[in-house]
């Protein structure tokens, strides 16, 4: 039996052209996906891909299951659709809040594989920054929401009524631009090595930030915050441009458009969860159906 998830990995690089390109569609990193093609070749016991200098090309064995693998994707699709309209998602409106990071990278391969299996469900999508997500499930703005929550931080108390479900769990992590000094070592780097560097952060309020200083202080060091930016796409280019380095969640530095090094930080301590806010119970049958395929879509696949 073949993975139905490396199935339309296979699909995807077959339709992208290219392993990076269809990595970018389903919200994995290209190694990842590498390693989920590797997986499937092992259980076919043939080479299904060729990589060249402009992409990749499908052996004759990579033909024969991408032509089986669409028959079986499209039946899954029936079958989530006939199980659907049995379950009485057969219409009715979905609102989901977002925030930045996790709507352009993660959100998009789930939402169409909702609207795949639930094409009568209207679906509307909103952005909220964290945490002001979990305030509009709240409020009946959304019927869920993606958040996020950093640590070390405070915690944020959630209003009654209101669940957390943790989809992704990833590290804070240092990136330079390369050729930097901090960027020829590959174990973790201690964070007092940051002391005296120009940092790229946000906000003083923003939670990584407090973390990042809070340790700095701790190590007897002090912050030295040379540019403030909303938002981690400029942090990512300004890093890679020179003007100093930035801690920032693994799956930023993994997206970014510019170049970066990236090292781990000792200690492994500075995290961010990325959940789904919900009613519960009162959430409805369409938000549940897609909570479902967040827990697979958000969940890196294993090495």
């Amino acid at each position: 039996m073949y993975d139905p998830t490396r199935l339309a990995a296979l699909v995807a690089v077959a339709e992208a052209g290219s392993i990076t390109r269809a990595a970018a569609r389903l919200g994995y990193t290209a190694p990842a996906l590498s390693q989920q093609l590797a997986k499937l070749e092992r259980e076919a016991g043939v080479a299904l891909l060729v990589r060249h200098h402009r992409g990749t090309r499908l052996t004759a064995a990579g033909e024969v299951l991408v032509g089986h693998a669409r028959r079986v994707l499209d039946e899954l699709d029936r079958a989530r659709l006939e199980l659907a309209r049995l379950s009485g998602l057969s219409g009715g409106r979905l609102r989901v809040g977002t925030f930045t990071t996790v709507g352009v990278h993660l959100l998009p391969p789930v939402l169409s594989a909702f609207r795949r299996a639930h094409p009568d469900v209207e679906l509307a999508v909103a952005d909220y920054e964290p945490p002001h997500g979990v305030a509009a499930v709240a409020a009946g703005e959304v019927d869920l929401a993606l958040t996020h929550a950093y640590e070390p931080a405070d915690p944020y108390p959630l209003p009654s009524g209101v669940f957390l479900e943790s989809l992704l769990v990833e590290e804070l992590v240092l990136v330079t631009a390369p050729g930097q000094v901090l960027a020829s070592g590959s174990g973790r780097l201690p964070v007092s090595e940051l002391a005296g560097r120009p940092l790229i952060s946000g906000a003083p309020t923003h939670p990584a930030r407090k973390g990042v200083e809070s340790a700095l202080v701790e190590a007897g060091a002090v912050p030295a915050v040379v540019c403030e930016s909303p938002g981690y796409a400029l942090v990512c280019a300004l890093v890679s441009a020179g003007m100093g380095v930035a801690v920032v969640p693994e799956m930023v530095a993994e997206m970014a458009a510019t170049p970066l090094t990236v090292r781990p930080l000792e200690p492994a301590a500075f995290r961010r969860t990325i959940s789904v806010a919900h009613r519960g119970d009162a959430s409805g049958t369409a938000a549940h159906a897609l909570r479902a395929l967040l827990r697979t879509g958000f969940a890196r696949p294993s090495g």
